[in-house]
């Protein structure tokens, strides 16, 4: 972490990385080890349905959700507004009951690290009040070279790192992650490059010499990644769902970024992600009661949210037909 002379003002980590990259699932390894102790998250999340909360109330001293809006755009009033609030309470404390004085912002995927910097410097209140200690971004090895050449934001966070954490490592040839890391280099030469698998940090293995991809220039021509949210009926079970959407991501895998939600079974919630045709295995959370069950979040280009609940709908009347 970066170390400055303490003047009193609220440290801010900014924890960035696209979509998938695993931000959450790294952040929750960080707090299990104890390496933000007592530190307050500022989860944001562009869709309305919030997931990544659930994964990190059990180990957050204490937490703020941002939905609805990218902090770095449309969601930047609501992120003014929260760091403001945090700083008014925290000048209404005592020494004694201030705790820790460390911030950490978990954006949204679709979040332009800089841009976000930029505006927290240019407010009158918060430049008085907050620090920014360091930008840290997650770049996801194993879709990494997709993203490098499709999306100009891949690029954009990498670009405004002080650190960056290659995660996936353990799901990709030396090679390729020799060229992920020389790429990463060439984007940014200044920030430190560590790995993680899981969450867990590891060891980033000695690498054969590897070129930088050779990335095209991109144009602004592309249709913006949007979230899109669908209810799952109650009488569409797990195994409908699944299915159904293994047959979406084969099809229409390439436009879709990302899937995040939660499934109620009779074994208990489930937590759904996928990363554009990587489905992970789905994690059992706990039983405490979810506001967002059956809800799921579709997030990338072209995807409206009746043509999905449509084609569910014939999937499962198609299956019922079968059985």
């Amino acid at each position: 972490m970066t170390t400055q002379t303490d003047d009193g003002r609220l440290r801010l980590t900014i924890l960035g990385g696209y979509l998938g990259s695993g931000k959450t699932t790294w952040l929750r390894h960080q707090l299990f080890e104890g390496h933000f102790p007592a530190a307050h998250i500022l989860v944001n999340e562009a869709a309305l349905t919030p997931v990544d909360d659930t994964l990190l109330a059990a180990q957050a001293a204490s937490m703020t959700l941002l939905v609805g809006g990218c902090a770095c755009c449309t969601g930047k009033e609501d992120l003014i507004a929260a760091l403001r609030a945090l700083c008014d309470t925290r000048s209404r404390q005592s020494a004694k009951a201030r705790g820790s004085n460390h911030i950490i912002l978990e954006t949204s995927g679709l979040a332009d690290p800089a841009a976000i910097l930029t505006a927290i410097q240019s407010d009158g209140v918060l430049v008085h009040h907050i620090r920014a200690v360091q930008t840290i971004v997650l770049v996801d090895a194993l879709h990494a070279v997709k993203q490098l050449h499709s999306e100009h934001l891949s690029r954009a966070q990498i670009e405004a790192a002080d650190r960056i954490i290659l995660t996936k490592v353990d799901t990709v040839t030396d090679p390729t992650l020799a060229a992920v890391k020389s790429t990463v280099k060439q984007l940014n030469p200044g920030a430190k490059i560590e790995a993680a698998a899981k969450g867990l940090a590891v060891c980033l293995p000695n690498l054969p010499e590897a070129k930088a991809y050779a990335l095209p220039l991109l144009s602004d021509g592309t249709a913006p990644i949007l979230p899109t949210r669908i209810e799952i009926p109650p009488d569409v079970d797990w195994a409908t769902f699944s299915v159904w959407l293994s047959a979406l991501l084969y099809a229409r895998g390439d436009d879709l970024v990302r899937v995040k939600g939660v499934f109620d079974t009779p074994a208990g919630p489930l937590l759904l992600q996928a990363v554009r045709k990587s489905v992970q295995p789905p994690e059992r959370l706990p039983t405490a009661d979810h506001d967002h069950r059956n809800q799921i979040v579709f997030i990338g280009r072209g995807y409206e949210s009746e043509d999905l609940r449509n084609s569910l709908a014939y999937f499962r009347g198609k299956s019922s037909a079968t059985i």
